[in-house]
């Protein structure tokens, strides 16, 4: 099955349609949407992510263990690059819930594998960066430019990820004039999760999104990934115009 992060995913759609109801205040409506979610989930993947909203908003401790593990399994089952990044999240979480049952065996068996999976990524890509620029094979991505979300910020990194549609959606949102392309690339040195979606919304690095302080190497030009609409760049611009949140630099 084909499990890339997907923005325009019926159960992801729902778990963002309840996490801004959260924000908003509205605590029962979220519950009723993240449960909405865990209906309609149809494999592993969905589960996981619903289950592990689902735990978030339980006030009891049992319940949100039980969610909890429930997330954790789904995602063990599915043994994908696009869920290991969640694996050190969910494990720190169900050792929280031990911690606070007084259990501390298992709270110190969990805390130990959520260290574990907690080290810099191992994704072996393919990588993609998505640009407005017109660039050639061979050439190089490099830190300094200036953020395409944040007027007058000038990047400390260069951003990329692993997810085709992801870096489309960052040429369709990328500053110019130029046509959006998507280039393949490789990192020339060390590269980490991206801070600014990692542990954000969904638990991990679900987006397989990073950054790098070394150059990217341009390998080759990707051509087919989803395209957004008119209505959907619109939709885009209107939520980044919308957060007002400080970017990790």
């Amino acid at each position: 099955m084909n499990i890339k992060f997907d923005p325009n995913n019926a159960v992801i759609k729902l778990c963002m349609r309840g996490m801004n109801m959260e924000d908003g205040g509205n605590v029962e409506g979220a519950t009723t949407m993240f449960h909405q979610a865990w209906q309609e989930a149809k494999d592993d993947y969905e589960r996981f992510i619903a289950a592990y909203h689902l735990a978030r908003i339980q006030k009891s401790i049992t319940d949100k263990l039980k969610w909890l593990e429930n997330s954790l399994q789904c995602a063990l089952n599915i043994n994908d690059d696009n869920v290991k990044s969640a694996y050190s999240t969910l494990y720190l979480n169900i050792a929280k819930c031990y911690e606070e049952l007084y259990d501390s065996d298992n709270a110190k068996r969990n805390y130990e594998l959520s260290n574990s999976y907690n080290g810099a990524p191992t994704d072996e890509g393919p990588f993609y960066h998505g640009t407005k620029a017109d660039l050639q094979v061979g050439d190089l991505l490099t830190a300094g430019g200036n953020s395409n979300y944040k007027p007058g910020l000038k990047m400390n990194h260069i951003y990329f990820t692993a997810n085709a549609n992801g870096a489309g959606l960052a040429a369709a949102l990328a500053n110019g004039e130029g046509r959006e392309r998507v280039f393949k690339i490789e990192p020339t040195g060390e590269f980490e999760n991206d801070p600014n979606v990692t542990d954000k919304k969904f638990p991990g690095n679900l987006t397989r999104s990073y950054r790098s302080q070394d150059p990217l190497r341009i390998i080759g030009e990707e051509t087919e990934w989803a395209k957004l609409t008119t209505t959907e760049r619109s939709e885009w611009r209107k939520n980044l115009d919308k957060n007002k949140g400080d970017i990790i630099n």
